[in-house]
């Protein structure tokens, strides 16, 4: 789809954003409504006195399920963190604005402006966007406003002092995973490529085939000459691939890789692309760094680290404090969404 263009899906996606609310929090406002007098069942939550409507909880579930989960399907086995992610967010949500209402922080409207401007922008063109631009603009600039507000919060709790020189070495020593360089491992390959969707004789005649190479290397045929000649992969390098990180290998390739021995050619294996045929030419151990070589990494590390804990207790000590009763509110068409709330 050009930039150009809106579908009225897209503007649909838009418009349950504007209404439920930012995509880092989830919800929307949670002004007092009209669903009191209708009874709990028309009201989600109450946080500190706010009612949350459960309209708005399933607007935030639907979001949600949009944003993580493919074709917005829920696995049963998720529904329930899911909705606990939901409930979550909603609270911190009313918490931190209160906070910054608290501590007199204001929108920045002119970076508001501008963001609404560059939608503008982007959807000149569509005529959806058009028509459907003033049912979005008040929910899309609320958002906008609340994302200002929590984000100016969280820079101005996250202005920790600079940790000293003994923190920093003390940080060093307390985290070495941190600055340990991983294994690396220098292999090289022999790979007869095979498309995944090939019957299984495909895969049949390249077993064999790959055995018979196997064979002829056992009996001292070059490796590299022999990548070179039916290599399907790193032919021009003769096999070679480099030294690749714990991790780049998918697991059940890294567990065979971990119990090869150095040097020796080992037996065809089947991998997605195809059967390869693996060496080991070099391993080197996880090494750890010097303190003087990463002395300023580990200092932003601890810097980021405090900021980090000081934005969670902060958030935190919000929930804890908040007086917050939760309703159960109406289903979400599963049908659509692909699980209840």
């Amino acid at each position: 789809m050009s930039r150009s263009k809106l579908s009225p899906r897209i503007l649909n996606a838009l418009l349950a954003m504007a209404l439920a609310g930012l995509p880092s929090l989830g919800l929307g406002a949670a002004e007092p409504s009209a669903a009191h007098a209708e009874g709990h069942s028309r009201i989600f939550a109450v946080v500190n006195g706010r009612e949350v409507p459960s309209q708005e909880y399933e607007n935030a579930f639907a979001s949600l399920v949009r944003q993580k989960f493919y074709h917005g399907q829920v696995p049963e086995k998720e529904i329930a963190a899911a909705r606990e992610e939901v409930r979550t967010r909603l609270v911190q949500r009313i918490v931190l604005l209160e906070e910054a209402a608290r501590r007199g922080i204001v929108p920045d409207q002119r970076q508001v402006g501008e963001t609404l401007a560059a939608y503008d922008t982007r959807y000149a063109s569509s005529a959806a966007w058009r028509e459907s631009r003033e049912k979005l603009l008040p929910g899309l600039k609320q958002q906008l406003e609340e994302q200002s507000l929590v984000t100016q919060l969280e820079s101005l709790v996250k202005k920790v002092d600079e940790p000293g020189d003994a923190d920093v070495k003390a940080f060093f020593e307390a985290r070495p995973e941190l600055f340990t360089e991983p294994e690396k491992v220098r292999l090289s390959i022999i790979m007869l490529m095979v498309d995944p969707s090939s019957p299984a004789t495909a895969w049949d005649a390249t077993r064999e085939e790959a055995k018979a190479i196997h064979k002829r290397l056992l009996g001292g045929a070059d490796f590299s000459e022999t990548a070179r000649m039916h290599s399907g992969a790193y032919a021009e390098s003769g096999g070679d691939m480099g030294y690749l990180h714990r991790g780049m290998l998918p697991e059940a390739l890294q567990d065979r890789v971990d119990q090869y021995v150095l040097g020796q050619i080992n037996d065809p294996v089947d991998t997605l692309e195809g059967v390869a045929i693996l060496r080991v030419d070099d391993r080197i151990t996880p090494q750890k760094r010097e303190f003087a070589d990463v002395a300023q990494r580990a200092r932003e590390l601890l810097l980021r680290d405090r900021q980090d804990q000081a934005w969670k207790a902060l958030v935190q000590g919000l929930v804890a404090a908040a007086d917050v009763k939760f309703f159960q509110g109406p289903a979400i068409d599963q049908n659509k969404e692909g699980a209840k709330p």
